[in-house]
């Protein structure tokens, strides 16, 4: 396990949107490089950006034609190298984002697979045996190739699936896991791996990461085997090198080698019922003022999954990421106060995403680059109140998104010279986090007061106490021993065998 992710806060950023420093309307990897000052200040100590590699773009990078060569939007592999040589002057690890289930259908491995002899990547790739027998129970394309059959998809239409074998093989087409066409699939995503680390990259987080082997069994087995394999590689060549899954189950991403896994946001689920509970046109999050939520359904679904899988790795929590709805759709600054400061002091890794600190909004907008409703939570970074709030100096029409243009959009610039802002909020809360071991990764974690229908929660981080309220209403709950107050928000207090916490407060007590 790297050492250093025991006080890792990750800062995702989406290249597209971040800073534009070139004038075209997409952020680039120089933009990146001069905001490394404003993420090391915000408290932030590690990167994950966001697919960058050379792509079509019909799926924001998640089509991948070249996973060797930086996307020319960016800049070049130079600047890239650049970007990861700076951040570490700063102290700031840099982890790329791997898609290994699929590449783009514009991939060279993908059109010689496409071809009628074989050849080394005929195999590459999973296809039937003929152009009108379709892949039983799987999504396929075909009528395409001058290959006599059809290929599987991983997702969308523009992303052929990778061949890395099926557990049980049912037809003559489907290979064992242990084939050698399959093996040197893993093998040649190890030596992708093996290029970006060997340049200075960190580590990476691993787009859909329990995609990798079909007809897979609960256990993920197959996929499991191989992302052993790939940390064995790690653990001997890259030690300090780390990895975190889009998977969303740590019992299983952990085991297999992940160092840290994230609790993605999923209807009805324990995380869904912090900040998004607003189905029905009713909202019930625990951290809106007014959504009389419960933190005992958080709970059910975290703890269990916490206790099995905490001697392995990481399960982390983030604000939000590309593929969610941002926080401020439907909270306030104080709510979102309230919720970071909940995120920032529990166990496992936390990632803020580019936005979030400022309280960002979730925008309405038309599909871009494959992103449907995610969208409206990739636009541009807002830095200043001037041109294009300043992402950008290219005209508004040539944006990569459009910015928000409402006259309280929030920016880094209003909210840095505001000490009651929700940045300053979360710089406080980052530097806390940094300043007591007991608030990091892997520190005790113990929920002390916790009962459905109650609106206040206190939980245990090592020898600290952290309670936190986000009713409307003053809430009195039992003091377990701590009673001097070592950061607040709001207005709460210890009192003999007490703790008292007024409306939308939360406390740090040692």
């Amino acid at each position: 396990m790297p050492q250093w992710l025991k006080d890792a806060v990750f800062y995702e950023i989406y290249p597209q949107s971040f800073k534009d420093t070139n004038g075209d309307g997409i952020g680039d990897f120089q933009g990146i490089i001069e905001k490394l000052d404003y993420i090391r200040d915000l408290g932030c100590n590690a990167l994950w950006i966001n697919p960058c590699f050379d792509s079509p773009f019909k799926d924001a990078g998640y089509d991948v034609r070249d996973y060797k060569k930086a996307a020319s939007r960016y800049g070049t592999n130079e600047d890239l190298c650049r970007l990861f040589a700076e951040a570490h002057k700063k102290g700031i690890r840099v982890l790329l984002d791997l898609v290994p289930g699929h590449t783009s259908e514009e991939h060279p491995w993908f059109t010689m697979s496409q071809k009628a002899e074989t050849n080394e990547y005929s195999n590459r790739y999973i296809w039937t045996s003929h152009c009108f027998e379709g892949a039983k129970g799987f999504p396929y394309i075909g009528g395409e190739s001058e290959r006599s059959g059809v290929y599987v998809l991983n997702f969308f239409k523009c992303q052929p699936a990778l061949n890395y074998g099926f557990l049980n093989p049912k037809e003559p087409w489907q290979l064992p896991v242990d084939h050698p066409d399959c093996i040197a699939t893993r093998e040649a995503m190890k030596d992708v791996m093996r290029y970006w680390l060997d340049q200075g990259c960190d580590g990476f987080r691993v787009d859909m990461a329990a995609s990798l082997v079909k007809n897979d069994d609960e256990e993920k087995t197959g996929t499991c085997a191989i992302w052993s394999n790939v940390r064995e590689m790690l653990d001997s060549d890259y030690p300090e090198a780390a990895m975190v899954s889009e998977w969303g189950n740590p019992q299983l991403a952990l085991k297999a080698g992940f160092h840290m896994d994230f609790f993605l946001n999923g209807r009805g689920n324990g995380y869904s019922t912090l900040m998004r509970d607003y189905e029905n046109q009713e909202d019930h999050s625990f951290f809106k003022k007014d959504g009389h939520g419960d933190i005992t359904r958080f709970l059910e679904d975290y703890l269990p999954r916490y206790e099995a899988s905490r001697d392995n790795g990481y399960f982390c929590l983030l604000t939000c990421n590309h593929d969610t709805l941002r926080p401020r759709y439907n909270l306030d600054e104080t709510e979102l106060k309230l919720a970071f400061a909940f995120i920032f002091t529990m166990p496992g890794v936390p990632y803020l995403y580019y936005g979030d600190e400022i309280g960002m909004r979730y925008l309405e907008l038309p599909t871009k680059e494959g992103g449907y409703f995610r969208t409206g939570s990739r636009t541009p970074m807002q830095w200043n109140h001037e041109k294009n709030a300043g992402f950008s100096e290219a005209e508004k029409d040539s944006l990569y998104l459009p910015v928000d243009e409402a006259d309280d959009a929030p920016t880094v610039a209003a909210q840095e010279s505001n000490p009651g802002s929700l940045l300053h909020t979360v710089k406080s809360l980052l530097a806390l986090r940094h300043a007591n071991a007991d608030l990091q990764a892997d520190a005790v974690f113990e929920p002390v007061y916790a009962e459905k229908g109650a609106a206040a929660f206190v939980y245990r981080r090592g020898a600290l106490t952290v309670a936190v309220n986000p009713s409307g209403g003053t809430v009195t709950v039992p003091s377990v021993g701590q009673k001097s107050v070592i950061y607040s928000i709001g207005n709460g207090r210890w009192e003999e065998d007490r703790i008292i916490l007024e409306p939308q407060s939360f406390l740090v007590l040692e």
